[in-house]
C-alpha cells in the first residue's frame, strides 16, 4: 500500500484558483458562440457551466434558454437549435428545419458562430495582458545584470553540461535579453552558448530533454536559480549561528579553509560537517573574522540566506526593471504578450508528436494544470495564468478534430469552398468520432497525472 503525504490547504488553495480560472474561461467562450448565435436569430436552449448529465446543480430558464451550473467540472457548452452538438439531440435534427435553427443559418453566418467563443478567448487573453501591463507593470531581470551567474537547483541540469556560476548568454544562437526567458529557451534550444570562467562555450541540448525533465525532475523545484552569495540575511540570538559571533550581513568566504563564497557552496559544506563545529571566515565591512560554530543534527547554523527577488536586487545580485504601462501602451503590449504566448505553447504542442523529444510523457490534465498555480493565492499569478490559459483554450478549441470548434470550421469552409453542404449522418458520425478521440486523450493526460502513464512506470 502507498500512502501520498498530501498538503491539503495546498491543495486546496491550488484547486480554488484552477476552478475559478477555468470557471471564467469556460463562461466567456461559450458567451462568444451565445451571442453570436443570438445576434444571427438562432435559438439557444442551453447556457451551462460545467456538464449536466442526469442532473444539475442549479438551472433557471429565462426567455428560450435554461442557465445552469452542471455537477461535471469538465468544461461547458450552449445548445443551440438545430447544431449537431455534444447533446446528440437526434429528435431535433429529424424535424424539418426551422428558421431559428443553427442548420438554416447561411454557411458565413454558422462559421462566425462556431469561432466565437475562440474570438472571445483571443480577446480575453489581450485585455487581461494589458490589464496586468497597467496595474503591475511588466519585470524584467536583463541577462548581463544576474552577477554570478547560474545556481543549478536540479541534477538534471548537471546531466545537461551546466555548472553553478555558469552565465547563460543565448539559445540557438540568440541572444538571452531577460534572465525569465532562461528556463523557455533551455526546454526549447538545441544548443545554448554561455560563459564559464570568462570562456565562451556552447552546449548541445540533448533531444528528449523534455521527456526527462518528466522522468527526473524533482517536484516543486527549480531547475536553476540566480547564484546568490553566502550572506547573512538574518539570525537570532535562539541561533547557534548568533551566539557564535554571526550577525546579519556578514559575508561567509570560507567553511574549514575550503571556499564558500557562494550558498550552493556553503550549504553542502555546513551539511557534511552534522553535530560537528566548523571554522567560518567571515567578511564584515573591511574585517575578515574567523568563528567556530556547532552545526545541529540537521545540518544547519541558524541563519536565513538571501531568498527573495528584492534580496538579490539589494545586494547586487542581479537587477530588476519593472515598467507599468499606460492605457494606450498596454493594449498593443498585451497583444504582444499574447502571441509570445502563443508562439511558446505551439513550439512547445509540436513537440508532442516526435516521440523522440519525450515531450508525450509530459501531457497532464488537471492535476498538472492545477500544479501550475502558487501554494498561495496571488492574483499577479492568477491572472498571468489565466490569460495563457484563455490561449491555450483558443488553440485547442481551432484544432480541426469534430466535436470542437475547429472540426465543424473545418466542414463549414468546405461547405463555403465545394458549395456542398455535408450530410447530418456525415456530421453525427463525426461528432462522435471526436467525442471518443477527446475522451480518449482527457482519460491519458489525467492518468498521466496520477499514474504516470506516459512515463512506462
Amino acid at each position: 500500500m502507498i500512502f501520498l503525504a498530501i498538503d491539503w490547504a495546498v491543495a486546496g488553495v491550488r484547486a480554488g484558483q484552477l476552478l475559478l480560472s477555468l470557471s471564467i474561461l469556460v463562461i466567456l467562450h461559450e458567451f462568444g458562440h451565445y451571442i453570436t448565435a443570438r445576434w444571427f436569430k438562432c435559438r439557444v436552449e442551453k447556457f451551462y457551466l460545467f456538464f449536466d448529465p442526469y442532473f444539475s446543480l442549479f438551472k433557471k430558464k429565462i426567455g428560450d434558454t435554461e442557465y445552469g451550473i452542471g455537477w461535471l467540472p469538465l468544461g461547458g457548452y450552449v445548445k443551440i437549435a438545430g447544431m449537431v452538438d455534444e447533446s446528440m439531440d437526434k429528435d431535433q435534427l429529424g424535424t424539418p428545419p426551422q428558421p431559428w435553427e443553427f442548420r438554416s443559418k447561411p454557411a458565413w453566418q454558422r462559421l462566425i458562430i462556431m469561432i466565437g467563443g475562440v474570438t472571445v478567448n483571443i480577446l480575453l487573453a489581450f485585455i487581461i495582458y494589458a490589464g496586468i501591463l497597467m496595474y503591475y507593470g511588466e519585470t524584467k531581470v536583463p541577462a548581463e545584470s544576474v552577477k554570478y551567474g547560474i545556481s543549478i537547483q536540479d541534477s538534471v541540469m548537471y546531466e545537461l553540461g551546466l555548472k553553478d556560476g555558469d552565465k547563460i548568454l543565448a539559445a540557438n544562437g540568440k541572444p538571452i535579453d531577460n534572465y525569465n526567458d532562461v528556463i523557455k529557451n533551455i526546454i526549447l534550444s538545441t544548443t545554448l552558448t554561455i560563459e564559464r570562467e570568462g570562456k565562451i562555450q556552447e552546449i548541445k541540448m540533448p533531444v528528449d530533454l523534455i521527456g526527462t525533465l518528466v522522468e527526473k525532475k524533482k517536484s516543486n523545484t527549480p531547475l536553476l536559480v540566480p547564484r546568490i552569495p553566502s550572506v547573512v540575511k538574518e539570525t537570532d540570538s535562539s541561533m547557534a549561528a548568533y551566539q557564535s559571533g554571526i550577525r546579519a550581513g556578514d559575508y561567509i568566504l570560507a567553511v574549514n579553509n575550503q571556499p564558500a563564497l557562494f550558498f550552493d557552496e556553503l550549504k553542502p559544506a555546513i551539511e557534511a560537517q552534522r553535530n560537528k563545529v566548523v571554522q567560518l571566515v567571515v567578511k564584515r565591512g573591511a574585517d575578515s573574522l574567523q568563528f567556530s560554530v556547532p552545526v545541529n543534527a540537521e545540518g544547519k547554523i541558524g541563519f536565513a540566506a538571501l531568498n527573495t527577488i528584492e534580496d538579490y536586487e539589494a545586494y547586487g545580485v542581479l537587477k530588476v526593471i519593472n515598467r507599468k504601462y499606460g492605457f494606450f501602451e498596454a493594449i498593443p503590449g498585451g497583444v504582444r504578450l499574447a502571441i509570445d504566448q502563443l508562439i511558446f505553447y505551439i513550439d512547445q504542442f509540436k513537440l508532442i508528436f516526435q516521440p523522440e523529444t519525450g515531450a508525450y510523457k509530459g501531457v497532464g490534465g488537471f492535476k498538472s494544470m492545477g500544479s501550475i498555480f502558487p501554494a498561495t493565492w496571488d492574483w499577479e499569478r492568477f491572472w498571468n495564468i489565466t490569460a495563457f490559459f484563455s490561449i491555450i483554450l483558443a488553440f485547442m478549441n481551432m484544432l480541426p478534430i469534430p466535436a470542437l470548434d475547429g472540426g465543424h470550421v473545418v466542414f463549414t469552409l468546405g461547405e463555403m469552398i465545394t458549395g456542398r453542404k455535408p450530410s447530418q449522418k456525415f456530421l453525427e458520425v463525426a461528432q462522435v468520432i471526436g467525442m471518443v478521440l477527446l475522451l480518449g486523450l482527457m482519460l491519458y493526460a489525467n492518468g498521466n497525472d496520477f499514474f504516470g502513464w506516459g512515463k512506462g512506470r
